[in-house]
């Protein structure tokens, strides 16, 4: 993590990811707030628009932010990354905190602290987001702690973690089979014939056969030459038949029948059969 957790607090100290340990035990080295404090900071907040006092709310509240973000340790993600993101819901909830509810700041920003560490994590967990409904969204965060063993779950597992979780089953077997599987690059090391648990990388089995040069030079010689022969077929018609199949075939901008047909001072139909007579004889002059 490259930016600083920081305590913010008048003459208090400010502490880098670098160094985690001091900021947490900075952190906890701050009182609890009285509910009489906690009630006239957040009351000079919001009839003053006190940034101090805000500040004060949020300082004596970091304690909690790191315990929210302990309990996340089980994604992969660094501790000092959570901490920052609940640092960023704890600051949403002092803002929108209202101290006529009468009920503590804890229990108000704890579903903000949680909100944007689950984004967090939704967002890192995989390069490929994993989860982006509701109910994927719940079923991520909750299913590994439903599981009773490390194998897949049974049928009837399914039903009870669907029931209990409010989702269909046929939910909770896709975002099993998302959590089990892993990034892979596409380019990654390919596999050694020593490693056999390695996973070959999807570059090693997914060549494209434009890439063969042999094909490349084939491919481009049967293109001109369809072309040419296009070309010489197109020559072989009538000025006005091969001005209709250019308009209507070959022409950025197509032209329709009754424009065409404007423009020869014939019927719609007349146009239809002479393109589809010229069409005959182009094909005609092509396979011979």
């Amino acid at each position: 993590m490259t930016h600083n957790l920081a305590i913010s607090q008048p003459h208090s100290l400010t502490v880098t990811a670098g160094n985690l340990d001091a900021y947490i035990n900075a952190a906890y080295q701050l009182p609890i707030l009285s509910v009489e404090e906690e009630q006239a900071l957040a009351v000079r907040l919001r009839d003053k628009q006190d940034l101090q006092a805000a500040r004060s709310l949020i300082t004596h509240h970091l304690r909690f932010v790191i315990q929210v973000a302990r309990g996340y340790n089980g994604y992969g993600l660094a501790l000092a990354d959570l901490i920052q993101e609940g640092n960023i819901g704890l600051m949403k909830a002092v803002k929108k905190f209202d101290p006529t509810l009468k009920v503590r700041l804890v229990s108000f920003a704890v579903h903000w602290i949680r909100a944007e560490i689950h984004e967090f994590i939704l967002r890192n967990w995989r390069i490929v987001k994993v989860a982006t409904t509701k109910a994927q969204r719940k079923l991520f965060f909750n299913l590994r702690s439903k599981k009773k063993r490390l194998g897949w779950l049974s049928h009837a597992e399914v039903e009870s973690v669907a029931n209990e979780l409010g989702v269909k089953p046929s939910e909770v077997l896709e975002m099993e089979s998302r959590l089990s599987g892993q990034d892979l690059g596409f380019d990654a090391p390919a596999a050694s014939s020593e490693d056999e648990d390695m996973i070959s990388a999807p570059a090693a089995y997914l060549a494209h056969q434009s890439d063969d040069p042999a094909t490349s030079v084939e491919n481009t010689d049967w293109n001109s030459h369809q072309t040419q022969q296009l070309c010489s077929a197109l020559n072989r018609l009538d000025a006005r038949s091969r001005e209709i199949i250019e308009a209507r075939w070959l022409s950025e901008h197509k032209k329709t029948l009754q424009d065409l047909a404007k423009q020869y001072n014939v019927s719609a139909e007349r146009v239809r059969q002479l393109e589809n007579n010229a069409m005959k004889k182009l094909q005609g002059f092509i396979s011979a």
